[in-house]
């Protein structure tokens, strides 16, 4: 079994909506969830969020609330380094 990876859930995600600003967001999921690896990235119709986080059902639930969000991938980043299934 490999080490134990500290935030163990790879979150990416699109938000569409209005007004989107990338600073903004990426100080409110730094202020406000734990996690590291962050990018958040885009325009002000459309932004791109990767998050590695314990809780992604938290990033989900806060990109939800400012817009529409799609492509949601989250990956089990321990299962893949024990060598199963992520």
């Amino acid at each position: 079994m490999a080490e134990q990876i500290e935030f163990k859930f790879d979150t990416q995600l699109l938000i569409d909506g209005e007004n989107l600003d990338e600073d903004e967001i990426d100080s409110y999921i730094r202020e406000h969830f734990e996690g590291d690896s962050l990018l958040a990235v885009g325009d002000d119709t459309l932004i791109k969020i990767h998050f590695h986080t314990n809780k992604p059902w938290e990033i989900l639930e806060y990109a939800q609330s400012i817009g529409d969000i799609y492509d949601v991938v989250v990956e089990n980043m321990q299962r893949q380094a024990d060598g199963l299934k992520g």
